[in-house]
């Protein structure tokens, strides 16, 4: 099960997995909405000049993931493909669905 402590250290870390490259064309706020014991409000803003995480409501998402904690860190730490997860239900995406297919491969280099 994985506790708001592991749920904070990624958002930490995802500042860092983010190649430059990748990144330079795009310019969005993502929220996460994590369910259960270690989940919370969380957000990732992608911008040109570098990306910014942060704990609590964003401004404008431009698209929102919606998941358990425990199976949010379990994709993350690649135990759980991302389409999968999205076509059984086990994530949620709400706006820009083009973007949601462009994070992971951002978030996991």
């Amino acid at each position: 099960m994985a506790t708001s402590e592991q749920i904070k250290d990624i958002f930490s870390e995802m500042e860092g997995r983010f190649d430059p490259d990748k990144v330079k064309d795009i310019n969005a706020a993502i929220q996460f909405d994590l369910s259960g014991d270690g989940g919370g409000l969380y957000w990732l803003r992608i911008a040109p000049d570098g990306v910014q995480t942060g704990e609590g409501s964003v401004d404008s998402p431009k698209m929102t993931l919606k998941a358990s904690a425990d199976d949010f860190a379990t994709m993350i730490g690649g135990g759980l493909n991302p389409m999968q997860a999205f076509m059984t239900g086990k994530i949620k995406i709400q706006g820009d669905t083009g973007l949601a297919l462009k994070l992971m491969p951002m978030i996991n280099g």
